[in-house]
Parts: C-alpha cells; sequence; structure tokens
C-alpha cells in the first residue's frame, strides 16, 4: 500500500505527479546544501550591487554612514 506522499504525489498535476518518495528522501537531503549556496548567492548580490543601500537598514551598522551635511 503507497504511503501519504505517494498518493499526494499522484494527485498532482501535469509532470509533477512523477514525483515520489525516493525524490522527496532525495530532495530532503540536498535542502542544507541548497540553503547555502542561497545564502551566499544573496550576500554575493549584495556586494556587487549597490550595497550602502543594504547597509542602511542594518540598526547599528548605518551609523558608519551618517551624513553631517
Amino acid at each position: 500500500m503507497p504511503g501519504p506522499v505517494v498518493n499526494a504525489a499522484r494527485r498532482l498535476p501535469g509532470p509533477l505527479g512523477a514525483i515520489g518518495k525516493k525524490h522527496v528522501e532525495i530532495l530532503s537531503q540536498w535542502l542544507g546544501t541548497a540553503g547555502a549556496y542561497g545564502a551566499t548567492a544573496g550576500v554575493l548580490v549584495c556586494y556587487l550591487t549597490d550595497w550602502r543601500v543594504v547597509v542602511d537598514y542594518i540598526p547599528f551598522y548605518n551609523g558608519k554612514f551618517s551624513s553631517t551635511e
């Protein structure tokens, strides 16, 4: 008798219906790695773009750039 994950996957429309228990297990093993790559990509985007706009929202760090005009 199939488990609840397989039964739920069979109700998914289109090609998502092919997702089974094995795919869910593989995905759960990769979640940590995917999260680390995602966080690293987010930091890299902030570094390569106008980082001062992002830093202005950090509470104690934004005082470093206060302009005295």
